[in-house]
């Protein structure tokens, strides 16, 4: 019997993988694995002999999507699937989310074809508070800004950086920024062949000045262990059954995806939910294998479930 072959898809950035990753390959291979790392838009990689294609560091996508979703639409066997893959690739997806009864921030949505005017996007800002301006298509917080709604001189900036990503054809999302972030951060919840796996808290990203522009490196963010909490499991699995159902509709069929990390943070006291959905990450968001010793592993075993079935 041939020894199954599993291809980690990653960026060149990332050569090797993200460090947060770099574990993976031995523990696949304590696993009867046979690991390979290979740059997904490396035009000398043979992906028809790659085995089980599993795309983790591919930090670029966001650059060229349809580029990136035409490669993995030509990959034999690739997870989580092309189809998936496609619509999670724009953060337009919460609309779809939020209409399945899942409690998102609201959100002010800017598009290109609106040739929206500086008056027009400056009258789009929220009136008080911090707001966060992002394109919908990005990857690891790039081209993510937080600016002061009172400000003159940050609303400025923040007309500025959604009129530069609409002029480059990117649609722009605009969202009131939660204080409740800054005390306690936000929540990722992990899953594993559709199985509940960990939690990790992650520190607050976004400080009052934070500025990331399209063209930089990823943004570091700082994730540990977070004990099991029932509540945000609850939540997760509301998360959960709307996202399978919302694949089953997209795509035709449902999916056992191999890897989902559900973004969540608790409601403030201006909120009208328990819990909003930041992000739903089925492409390259980490998985935080470093937060803990046996993440790595618990990964590679699901991997090799996959792979020997």
């Amino acid at each position: 019997m041939s020894t199954p072959i599993v291809t980690l898809a990653t960026s060149s950035q990332f050569p090797q993988l993200d460090p947060d990753e770099q574990g993976l390959p031995d523990a696949l291979r304590e696993r009867g694995i046979e690991p390979r790392i290979a740059i997904w838009d490396d035009p000398d990689v043979n992906w028809d002999d790659a085995g089980v294609v599993v795309v983790r560091s591919v930090r670029d996508y966001a650059r060229d999507p349809q580029k990136f979703i035409s490669w993995a639409q030509s990959v034999p066997r690739i997870l989580n699937s092309a189809e998936t893959m496609a619509w999670n690739t724009d953060k337009h997806y919460l609309q779809n989310l939020a209409k399945r009864g899942l409690p998102t921030i609201p959100t002010t949505w800017l598009e290109p074809e609106q040739n929206l005017s500086k008056q027009q996007i400056h009258s789009r800002f929220p009136a008080s508070g911090d707001f966060v301006v992002k394109p919908t298509i990005s990857s690891g917080g790039r081209g993510t800004g937080r600016y002061t709604s009172t400000d003159a001189a940050s609303r400025s900036e923040a007309i500025e950086h959604a009129m530069y990503e609409l002029s480059e054809g990117r649609a722009v999302m605009v969202q009131r920024y939660l204080d409740v972030i800054d005390r306690q951060g936000e929540t990722s919840l992990i899953y594993l062949n559709g199985l509940a796996s960990y939690q990790v808290e992650k520190e607050p990203m976004l400080h009052p000045r934070f500025r990331s522009a399209q063209d930089s490196h990823v943004v570091d963010e700082v994730a540990r262990l977070a004990d099991a909490s029932e509540e945000t499991w609850r939540w997760g699995e509301e998360i959960r059954k709307a996202l399978h159902g919302y694949i089953k509709d997209v795509t035709g069929r449902d999916e056992l995806l191999l890897f989902n990390r559900v973004d969540i943070v608790r409601g403030d006291e201006e909120s009208d939910s328990e819990f909003y959905v930041m992000e739903v990450s089925l492409i390259d968001g980490s998985l935080y294998l470093g937060a803990d010793d046996d993440f790595v592993g618990r990964f590679a075993d699901a991997i090799q479930t996959r792979v020997t079935w």
